[in-house]
C-alpha cells in the first residue's frame, strides 16, 4: 500500500516535471544551438571503514535540460550492515540566474530515518570566487519545520590526473524531531578529504578520509540511543559521470 506521504511526494514531483517541461517548451533558442542533454554524476559512491560493519555511502545527482533550464535530481544516503540509515531524494527545477549560478526549486523526500519526511526546497548552486563549488538549500517541511544545508567543495589539481578534493557539509534545523533523532540548531558537520586519479575524465577511483560530528540536541539524541556522536572513517570509492 502506498502511503499518503508517498502519494503527495509523487504528485508534487509530477507537478515539478510539468513546470520544467513548460519552461522548456517556452524556450526560444534554436534547438541546434541549445540541445536537450542528459548528465548523471556519481559524485561519491564509496565504502567507509567504520567500527563494526562497514558503511556504503552514495551521493549521486544528474540533470536533463538545456543551457538555462534543467530538471535536476539528487539522492544521497548510507547503508550499514544491510540496513539503510539515511536516504533522501530530491527533484528540482533549475533556472540559470547568472553565468555561474543556478536557482533551484523543488521537493525532497526522506525515506530514512523513519518516519519519512517531505520538504519543499529553495536553493542555489554554483561556482563561488576562487572556484569553490557551492550548494545551499532551505528546506520547508511539515508541522512548520525548516532546515538549512550548506555544502562546499574545492578541487586542487596536483597533476593533470591526480586531484585532491576537500569538502564540507553543514546542516541546521529549527525544531527538535525526536522521532528521527534530529535536534534544533546546528545538528551535524561532515568534512572529507579525497584523492582521486582520473583514469579518464569520466572515471576516477579515489581514497580518502571522512569525519563527521553531531552537535547539540542531535548529539543528545544519539547518546540516548547508544550511538556515537563523532566518527572518522577511511574511504575508498569511485567518481564518475556520463
Amino acid at each position: 500500500m502506498i502511503s499518503q506521504k508517498a502519494r503527495e511526494f509523487a504528485t508534487t514531483t509530477i507537478l515539478a516535471a510539468v513546470i520544467w517541461l513548460s519552461a522548456a517548451d517556452d524556450a526560444t533558442a534554436d534547438t541546434k544551438d541549445d540541445p536537450l542533454l542528459l548528465t548523471v554524476i556519481l559524485d561519491q559512491v564509496e565504502m567507509r571503514d567504520a567500527t563494526g560493519d562497514d558503511t556504503f555511502s552514495w551521493d549521486v545527482e544528474g540533470w536533463l535540460g538545456k543551457d538555462l533550464d534543467k530538471f535536476w535530481f539528487k539522492t544521497k544516503g548510507e547503508r550499514t550492515g544491510g540496513n539503510t540509515d539515511d536516504a533522501e531524494l530530491q527533484f528540482l527545477y533549475t533556472k540559470a540566474i547568472d553565468r555561474y549560478w543556478d536557482f533551484q526549486l523543488g521537493v525532497r523526500y526522506d525515506f530514512e530515518p523513519s518516519p519519512s519526511r517531505s520538504w519543499a526546497v529553495i536553493g542555489v548552486k554554483g561556482l563561488a570566487p576562487y572556484f569553490f563549488d557551492i550548494d545551499a538549500a532551505l528546506f520547508i517541511g511539515e508541522s512548520g519545520r525548516t532546515a538549512f544545508r550548506f555544502e562546499a567543495e574545492y578541487e586542487l589539481l596536483l597533476t593533470q590526473r591526480l586531484i585532491l578534493t576537500p569538502d564540507i557539509e553543514i546542516s541546521l534545523h529549527d525544531k527538535n524531531d525526536p522521532m528521527t533523532g534530529i535536534g534544533s540548531g546546528l545538528s551535524d558537520i561532515e568534512a572529507g578529504l579525497r584523492l582521486r586519479y582520473e583514469i579518464r575524465r569520466e572515471f576516477a577511483p579515489y581514497i580518502g578520509i571522512n569525519w563527521s560530528r553531531l552537535f547539540g540536541n542531535t548529539a543528545d539524541f544519539a547518546r540516548t540511543a547508544g550511538e556515537s556522536t563523532s566518527e572518522t572513517q577511511l574511504v575508498i570509492g569511485l567518481r564518475a559521470w556520463f
